[in-house]
């Protein structure tokens, strides 16, 4: 026994090694320890079934994946691990969800007193708690505005000094020691992740220059005197908490600016008269009022000499720019995860596509101002970053582009999003673009700006991203071969967030596809969709209902569902008849599976759901609903009692009369064994009695049930002669 626990506990590490994200770490490395204690009991009680086996192996893939996040904490330094607090997070609650998943495949498989111990278990992982600590949380965030700031090209050495102190003290970096610690983790993070993660190179490089840079001023010793220390504290702190605001602190310290700040619509003041957009570059003119300089000099451009929203006349016409306006915009962006396009360069983006989308041969023309490097087979592309962007190939042939990840991931986060949704503007109009795209350059670009966008916490790019990727997957079928598996563990992750309409759109794309629903199965998405399902989201629950359906068809997936979580979350669903359809085809494809038979016929109102639908006007409907009625009928005779107890014999005999062919030949047949079951119960119980008491039985009070049961048989034949004449 001792043995065991050692071997357990190898290969993780010590809660005391975990720098950020203690307790969330703390709640895995616990469920982690007690599923590694019972998996030898597991292995050794496993059924002899392929779904045993298979429940088995993501059982232990979900173990692996758990230590090895726990591993990745324990070595990663506080900065990177507070930067990317939302990802870790994420893969908490999917390392739960898939133990939880392949537990409860299991639990069914094994002894008894396993399988209380399982349930205990599932219980334990049901309960654990994932959140952030507020303070390593404030930290990330402060981590991503310097480096939004440090991307845009905009900030300041007081800020990045600022920031520095305000994380390293929200972190404890307080120390030498601690410096020396975080310095080497990130070194480690370096040789790590080498010259295949340029943009995580990026950020660490950038961390490593801060500390080194700000390093001596981290730890240094406070100074004895009181009004000194307070003046070292203002110094630092300030420039955060203001952002470089200093003027804006004695403008907008009122709680209604605060107030104003966090709401999550901007305020009317944020907003262009002209263009009724967030402003990118707020000025004022001579009237006092705010707009947005490209929108007003336009104005101005046309010959007005007046102000648009006044309508008084203008002294003159100078801009002069509305820095506090500017900085609080920036200020409720950053709050609410809002970026703002400069409408110049959006303006150019419109002239250009105007212009250039008649032919494939134009297409470079319409992204001359993109940042991002496509192979668009001979067609030449620019950037208003430079030609360095891309690689000729080919001295003596005409220009081809290559391209270049490494080159896409060091632009400015702003310009890459901007990049990303000009893209998906553009070949969402133009069909025949998409086939000239290289599939296996492009997808791993953009899945890799998906985890960026996930990594940051920016919703906004993450939505356009996976609006980019569902278009590409839908128009080019074969780019889905592109697709690892961390692309379904991304996509899975995203079911749970603002973006799961956007995920589940692309996830039901990937399930039409034989070779995706294995993958998307091991990703642990059914979790996320089954949450949704519990959300009862309308626009929702058609999409995850399309899933369950294609991936219920698709062979060796059904293992990975467990038809007690699934099943009861449909019964309510049969009330709509749009989404009825789907549930009924999910049961009729999982029907052959004992489980899904047995939890068919012990969850509440689920035969009854499904004997509804044998009144139904679908014919297709009414075919897999006899079909699931026939699975249960042909399999036990305690489902035929319970398939009866619903009243489904007019039902039945509908069918057998008005449905298609395949429909009235299931229905008969489900006629004939519950009238045999029936018969076979009345010769039973008539068994059981003394054979004169039989007898006199038999002479006074002939059985009731067999002659009700023939005369509701007898209905089909009777119906049939009135059709016919």
């Amino acid at each position: 026994m001792g043995n065991h626990v050692a071997e357990v506990m190898e290969g993780l590490p010590s809660a005391r090694t975990i720098k950020v994200h203690a307790q969330m770490c703390s709640e895995l490395l616990k469920v982690v320890v007690k599923v590694s204690k019972v998996f030898p009991e597991i292995e050794a009680a496993r059924p002899r079934c392929s779904s045993g086996l298979e429940a088995l192996c993501l059982l232990n893939n979900g173990i692996a994946k758990a230590k090895s996040l726990l591993q990745h904490c324990s070595e990663s330094g506080a900065l990177y691990l507070a930067l990317t607090g939302d990802a870790i997070l994420s893969r908490c609650k999917k390392s739960r969800n898939l133990l939880e998943q392949s537990l409860s495949q299991i639990q069914n498989m094994v002894p008894v007193m396993l399988a209380a111990k399982i349930s205990g278990i599932i219980a334990d992982l049901r309960s654990a708690g994932f959140w952030l600590d507020p303070s390593e949380e404030e930290a990330g965030r402060v981590l991503r505005e310097l480096l939004h700031r440090y991307g845009s090209a905009i900030g300041s050495t007081e800020e990045a000094l600022a920031a520095v102190h305000t994380v390293s003290s929200l972190l404890h970096i307080s120390s030498e020691k601690a410096l020396l610690i975080e310095r080497r983790s990130i070194r480690k993070l370096l040789e790590k992740f080498g010259e295949s993660e340029p943009s995580k190179r990026k950020i660490l490089l950038f961390f490593l220059n801060l500390l080194n840079k700000y390093g001596k001023v981290i730890v240094k010793k406070p100074k004895h005197n009181g009004s000194s220390e307070h003046e070292d504290l203002c110094t630092f702190e300030r420039p955060y908490d203001l952002s470089g605001e200093v003027e804006l602190r004695a403008n907008y310290r009122s709680n209604a600016q605060i107030d104003m700040l966090s709401r999550p619509v901007p305020p009317l003041e944020f907003i262009c008269p002209l263009s009724s957009r967030l402003m990118y570059d707020p000025v004022v003119i001579a009237s006092g009022q705010t707009y947005e300089r490209m929108w007003i000099q336009k104005w101005f451009d046309e010959g007005h000499d007046t102000c648009p929203k006044t309508n008084r006349k203008l002294n003159h016409l100078s801009l002069t720019s509305n820095t506090g306006m500017k900085d609080l915009i920036t200020r409720w962006c950053s709050m609410h995860g809002v970026s703002i396009p400069d409408p110049e360069i959006q303006q150019t983006l419109v002239k250009s596509l105007e212009t250039s989308m008649n032919s494939i041969a134009s297409l470079s023309n319409s992204m001359n101002d993109l940042y991002l490097p496509l192979d668009l087979s001979n067609t030449s592309l620019g950037s208003s970053q430079g030609s360095d962007l891309y690689k000729n190939i080919g001295d003596n042939e005409k220009p081809s582009h290559q391209i270049d990840m490494e080159e896409f991931s060091r632009l400015p986060w702003d310009s890459q999003c901007i990049a990303v949704e000009d893209v998906k503007k553009l070949l969402k109009h133009n069909d025949e673009s998409w086939s000239v795209i290289p599939s296996e350059k492009f997808i791993p670009l953009i899945l890799g700006f998906l985890k960026d966008a996930h990594d940051l916490h920016d919703v906004e790019a993450q939505m356009t991203g996976c609006l980019l990727l569902f278009e590409f997957v839908h128009k080019n079928r074969s780019s889905i071969s592109y697709m690892k598996e961390d692309a379904y563990d991304l996509l899975a992750s995203f079911l749970d967030t603002e973006v799961s309409k956007q995920a589940l759109a692309i996830l039901e794309e990937l399930s039409f596809d034989q070779h995706c629903g294995h993958r998307i199965a091991a990703s642990g998405a059914f979790i996320g969709i089954l949450n949704i399902l519990d959300s009862r989201i309308q626009e929702l629950l058609e999409p995850a209902l399309k899933i369950l359906c294609n991936l219920s068809s698709t062979g060796g997936v059904d293992s990975f569902m467990v038809p007690s979580m699934f099943i009861p979350k449909l019964v309510p669903l049969f009330e709509d008849n749009t989404l009825a359809r789907y549930c009924i085809t999910i049961l009729k494809n999982l029907c052959h599976n004992e489980d899904c038979r047995m939890s068919v016929a012990e969850t509440d109102g689920c035969i009854a759901s499904i004997s509804k639908l044998l009144e139904k006007d679908s014919h297709e409907d009414q075919e897999h609903a006899v079909s699931v009625l026939l699975s249960l009928c042909s399999q036990r005779p305690e489902y035929c009692q319970l398939v009866m107890d619903e009243g489904v014999i007019p039902g039945l005999v509908s069918v057998s009369i008005n449905g298609n062919k395949k429909a009235k030949a299931m229905a008969l047949e489900i006629l004939r064994i519950l009238k045999e079951e029936l018969n076979a119960r009345g010769e039973s119980s008539r068994a059981d009695v003394s054979t004169d008491s039989t007898k006199q039985q038999k002479d006074k009070n002939p059985p009731k049930a067999p002659g009700l049961f023939r005369e509701l048989f007898s209905k089909p034949s009777a119906l049939a002669a009135r059709k016919k004449k």
